[in-house]
């Protein structure tokens, strides 16, 4: 049951089903409809994940030529591969702290005024093994660690979305959806950062060329050119035998072009899958706020807010991964080597991007990516030491999302103001 249980929240599709269901239900549409309405949600966001899957499969052969290219070495930072590696030692506490921790979101969503309702299902997982590594360390028992643990994800689950909800407002033009993702305060952050430095009046999405390059002005050729002269241009540092490993034995310029535009086909799927998702769970939602727990709003993952200003994306991506590039040349300074997580970097830097386009116009998506990518590596490095994760086996990992980081410190703080985890 409790495998069942863990299967279902980590399952966002699954989740999403069953809310669009429900929801359809509560407001008396006809069989028909709820058949619809449950089936095209799952489609759309299914649509959503397959265009991540091929961005971050894009991604990784573009992070190895580039750590392969200037010489690299240190830890990455990736939360669900870290948390994925401990369950065998933890996976009881985390599949508790997952239940409850979501049980509690309900719970205050129902009672108070924070009417969110969290579902990003592999965010939810990789807090929830966070929650269980970090107390372990500190040398609480199971039963303490999920306690602990379950009360603050769930607390967590609303208090993030309602710290970034001023800004989705700003974005979307409504209130009907929230943030759902343990990045969300950082990149709300940056999104003031970039109001501070721009002009919300210059969008980035009102591209001014020349007419001679007015194929500019379309999001896919431009934020193609732009991969394509990145890609190669990376690839042309990288030796000739470890590029052809790279590669599979193709020629390195047609596999950096055709991965480089493979990426471009992701963001394409992606704004695809969310605008379908979005066109369908909004109005399921309203069913279950109505009914079960009145205003509620759902917070969802990051890709949701791409297709508000993609070329925004862009911008934030390529100036978040100059940030993080140059917190990983001064990391000699620093407690450990954070090598530039691109994935990372795109999908936190590529949503700055959009809250700086919507605050602050080019400059300020521009401004906010970069204060991403460098603030975000320099947070993972500075917080290395607190958690040792070495003791279960794990190399070259570290903890990735801003909000979980922020949560470590405190629980670290307080541990040691009453003698747990020195």
């Amino acid at each position: 049951m409790l495998d069942a249980i863990v299967s279902i929240l980590s399952n966002p599709a699954i989740i999403l089903a069953i809310i669009a269901a429900v929801g359809l239900i509560a407001l008396r549409k006809s069989t028909s409809d709820i058949i619809k309405g449950t089936l095209k949600t799952v489609f759309g966001f299914l649509i959503l994940q397959q265009g991540a899957n091929i961005i971050v499969n894009a991604l990784i052969p573009f992070s190895t030529m580039f750590t392969e290219a200037f010489g690299l070495t240190g830890i990455v930072a990736e939360d669900n591969a870290l948390v994925a590696a401990v369950q065998t030692v933890l996976g009881k506490e985390t599949a508790l702290i997952l239940i409850f921790s979501f049980l509690i979101n309900l719970v205050i969503a129902r009672l108070t005024k924070w009417k969110y309702i969290f579902l990003t299902g592999h965010m939810m997982f990789s807090f929830a093994g966070t929650m269980a590594i970090v107390f372990s360390q500190m040398g609480f028992s199971t039963s303490m660690t999920v306690i602990l643990g379950s009360i603050i994800q769930g607390i967590s689950m609303v208090l993030f979305p309602a710290i970034s909800q001023p800004f989705i407002r700003k974005i979307t033009g409504n209130d009907n959806v929230a943030f759902g993702f343990w990045g969300s305060s950082w990149i709300s952050l940056s999104g003031w950062v970039g109001g501070l430095v721009g002009n919300k009046e210059k969008s980035s999405e009102d591209v001014k060329v020349p007419k001679s390059l007015d194929f500019l002005k379309d999001m896919s050729v431009l934020m193609g050119i732009v991969m394509v002269i990145i890609y190669v241009v990376t690839a042309l540092f990288v030796g000739p035998a470890k590029m052809e490993e790279i590669a599979g034995g193709q020629n390195m310029i047609q596999f950096s072009i055709m991965t480089a535009l493979t990426f471009v086909v992701g963001i394409l799927v992606l704004l695809q899958g969310v605008r379908m998702f979005l066109g369908e769970i909004v109005p399921a939602f309203k069913g279950v706020g109505e009914k079960i727990v009145p205003g509620a709003k759902p917070a969802l993952d990051v890709p949701i807010f791409y297709s508000f200003a993609p070329i925004a994306v862009t911008l934030g991506f390529l100036a978040a991964l100059v940030g993080g590039l140059l917190v990983t040349l001064i990391s000699s300074f620093l407690p450990v080597v954070v090598l530039p997580s691109v994935i990372g970097l795109f999908f936190m830097g590529g949503a700055a991007g959009v809250f700086g386009n919507a605050t602050g116009g080019r400059r300020g998506a521009v401004f906010s990516g970069f204060f991403l990518g460098f603030t975000w590596t320099l947070l993972v490095a500075l917080a290395y030491p607190l958690v040792d994760v070495t003791q279960y086996g794990v190399e070259g990992l570290w903890f990735a999302s801003p909000d979980a980081i922020i949560v470590i410190i405190l629980i670290r703080l307080v541990g040691s103001l009453f003698g747990f985890g020195i």
